[in-house]
């Protein structure tokens, strides 16, 4: 694909996003991650450049029975404006309460999960489930519709299996029903997350529906990003897994339509800055014990193809203590610091490279 049109000067293909009555900056959106995307991942994601964020999926069952954890995934609501709160479940009456308790915590959209491929979801009728059943889908989105006064969102995937690729009919009924925007999954729930994405097939929900369309799949850099909306058609992006260990990757893939370059990735005291910061809130949020064992996860992703990332990794896996951590993460950038830099030859950085 030629990327002649993507030069400096041309108009920007990241405009900005109304969904409802709500506009939206621009079409960078971070998905919803369970167990990744918390108030501490989001902010970082706010901050370079993701125009809207959306928390990890909480259960409609346990918001209503005001589980102490699901309160904690979606109390920060207000501090993170515009977040949408994404809530999961088979019962319309649970879905439309817990809306209304998000809601009350400050969520500025509601998403309906509808495309969790993981078992323990599915066998309980929700998540993907829900697009096998397109009478209960249409009943839970118009009950969560009319349970709130923002606007909500719904996140699919392209169907069951390659023999129930259904997203343009769900598309439809959600639009019908009052979803303000549609994000895709460019995956079957048969697919999990093996293969590539099927980014082609999302425009025809795009063709299908007047309501905003977001695709979602494979989106690791700038050129992922840009042949996404080129082959999806569609409003804007979604990232996750791209954007683990590189909350900056926003801000690089905003610069490359904005100027036909991707900007480089922070320098190495920029990333140990913000790897540093993001433990910190960590620890401050889940407190010591839990902080740490959540934080390894994910100072791993920020050592990914760096000099030594592999040692640092397996130590890091192995500390117990927040004091550990603390000295392998300054030890393993202060050795970066004195090398060439943080990339080996053979694994490129995030960015404009092919």
């Amino acid at each position: 694909m030629s990327m002649e049109r993507n030069k400096p000067g041309h108009r920007k293909l990241l405009p900005p996003i109304k969904i409802g009555n709500e506009k939206i900056q621009s079409g960078l959106f971070l998905a919803p991650m369970a167990g990744i995307t918390d108030y501490p991942f989001r902010v970082l994601a706010r901050r370079y450049g993701a125009a809207m964020v959306v928390s990890e999926m909480v259960s409609s069952q346990a918001i209503t029975r005001n589980a102490g954890k699901s309160k904690r995934l979606i109390y920060t609501a207000g501090r993170e404006y515009p977040l949408a709160v994404q809530i999961s479940g088979s019962d319309p009456t649970l879905m439309a309460e817990s809306a209304r308790i998000a809601r009350s915590y400050g969520a500025a959209f509601i998403d309906i999960n509808m495309g969790c491929p993981q078992r323990k979801i599915v066998k309980t009728g929700a998540g993907a489930a829900l697009m096998k059943d397109e009478c209960l889908a249409g009943n839970i989105i118009t009950s969560v519709v009319a349970a709130v006064d923002i606007p909500v969102t719904v996140k699919i995937r392209l169907g069951w299996d390659g023999r129930n690729m259904n997203a343009v009919r769900i598309a439809r009924i959600a639009e019908d029903c009052g979803a303000a925007m549609i994000t895709v999954h460019g995956r079957t729930r048969s697919q999990m997350f093996s293969g590539t994405a099927d980014w082609d097939s999302i425009r025809l929900v795009k063709q299908t529906v007047s309501v905003p369309v977001l695709a979602n799949g494979d989106i690791r850099n700038c050129r992922d990003a840009w042949r996404c909306l080129d082959e999806s058609g569609a409003d804007g992006i979604m990232i996750g897994r791209g954007a683990l260990g590189r909350p900056w990757l926003f801000k690089e893939i905003a610069c490359f339509f904005e100027t036909g370059l991707a900007s480089d990735p922070p320098d190495l005291p920029e990333q140990y800055a913000v790897a540093s910061e993001h433990l910190d809130r960590l620890i401050d949020f889940y407190g010591p014990v839990t902080g740490v064992w959540i934080a390894r996860k994910h100072l791993a992703w920020y050592s990914k193809g760096s000099r030594g990332g592999a040692d640092f990794r397996r130590t890091v896996n192995a500390a117990e203590t927040m004091e550990e951590i603390r000295v392998l993460l300054e030890n393993h950038y202060n050795r970066l610091v004195h090398e060439t830099g943080p990339y080996p030859p053979d694994a490129p950085a995030s960015g404009d490279h092919p």
